[in-house]
């Protein structure tokens, strides 16, 4: 979960590319880059975890060029009190060294009852106070005792000053408040202000799959917070090994110790547990980006599905949920396996160069070189770059 703390040399910044421009309007994704997105399956109107009906996402940046590099991402389920019509969810931990605080209730009740946030290590217990400030103040929710804030983190302390805590219980509120739906900022926004992943600048990602009628036509979306190591691949391309740029090598900041948060979002009728089978598969995505889930690596997953005959309203004496057949889940499993892997690599494909506290600087990966590899790797093998990755899956 921390990453060294030690200042990137001339050498290094070498091998990264300069700052490029990422104004909200103008961010270029992966897709933009090379000219195709991974796997075979269509991406929703946004190529984002916003085309689950309903699911918004809200940003807090924290960044001042010097010490504070840090923010707050909220994850909103549905438009309506989330606390009485909650939804069924899972956790699964693919490495549990990190705080995934609110994560036992989860376990235990299969539900989500507030909205999920991500942020910094220490900063989870503002974490906790923004969602339980924001939630007890909603219309309806008078009489509530009790609250699970269910908030993710991952250590941005080589770019932050981690330990000024610069996120307040305000930030978290905010962060719920403006959330909204459509397309979703990425790269250093957010809880990935400061991120590193892989030895460069990493941040928010996100992604969607919509599945093909015949499979129930349902969306699943994505959204990342990217700050792990491994050998970076993308797409088939081993970028990790071509740069040199990886554990174990000179880099300092290529430390497979980090963290990685993944959230998981569906339309699809889905319980508690096929939800954490959902989330199984978003770690298998991690791990076809070179992630390794190593030992000091926080890394989890969180699946919840909106589906509105499935939310758990409170008062009601019977719950009766649709549930989808296993034997009609391997489609689901596919569609997350695609998005995570996307929405990892345009957290890195999204981000910028990054100045942090004690003057380190964190640059990206080259783009333009590793949309070239990519470009010449799927031309070697035969596939279109206008058809290749985009909306391939057929009816069958």
């Amino acid at each position: 979960m921390l990453m060294k703390k030690s200042v990137v040399t001339i050498a290094v910044l070498a091998l990264l590319a300069v700052m490029s421009d990422t104004s909200y309007a103008q961010q270029k994704r992966m897709r933009d880059w090379c000219g195709s997105g991974p796997g075979v399956m269509k991406t929703g109107q946004w190529n984002a975890i916003t085309d689950v009906p309903g699911v918004k996402v809200g940003h807090v940046t924290l960044k001042d060029g010097k010490d504070m590099c840090t923010g707050v991402t909220a994850v909103v389920p549905h438009d309506g009190n989330i606390f009485n019509n909650k939804v069924p969810a899972a956790v699964y931990v693919g490495n549990g060294y990190g705080k995934l605080a609110g994560s036992t209730q989860v376990m235990e009740l299969g539900n989500i009852e507030a909205p999920v946030i991500l942020t910094n290590t220490l900063n989870v217990a503002e974490g906790i106070s923004g969602v339980i400030e924001w939630t007890l103040k909603q219309p309806g929710n008078e009489g509530v005792l009790s609250v699970n804030a269910l908030v993710g983190e991952t250590n941005d302390g080589t770019l932050n000053d981690i330990r000024s805590r610069f996120v307040t219980k305000d930030d978290v509120v905010k962060a719920i408040e403006t959330a909204s739906s459509g397309p979703v900022e990425e790269g250093c926004v957010g809880a990935g202000t400061g991120t590193i992943a892989f030895g460069v600048k990493g941040g928010i990602g996100t992604s969607s799959r919509v599945l093909p009628a015949s499979m129930g036509g349902y969306t699943v979306g994505v959204i990342v917070q990217s700050n792990y190591g491994g050998i970076l691949e993308i797409d088939g391309v081993p970028v990790g090994q071509l740069t040199k740029n990886y554990f174990f090598k000179d880099n300092i900041l290529a430390d497979v110790n980090g963290s990685c948060m993944i959230i998981v979002a569906t339309d699809a009728p889905v319980d508690a547990r096929n939800l954490e089978r959902i989330a199984k598969r978003a770690i298998m995505g991690l791990g076809k980006t070179g992630g390794i889930a190593a030992n000091g690596s926080g890394d989890y997953a969180v699946a919840f599905s909106v589906c509105p005959e499935n939310l758990i309203v409170s008062g009601t004496p019977e719950y009766r949920p649709a549930l989808l057949h296993n034997d009609d889940m391997s489609g689901l499993f596919m569609a997350t396996i695609e998005a995570v892997e996307e929405a990892l690599w345009d957290s890195l494909f999204c981000a910028e160069t990054t100045a942090g506290t004690q003057g380190r600087v964190c640059g990206t990966i080259d783009k333009k070189e590793v949309a070239k590899w990519i470009k010449a790797s799927h031309k070697a093998v035969g596939l279109d770059q206008k058809t290749s990755g985009l909306n391939n899956c057929k009816e069958r």
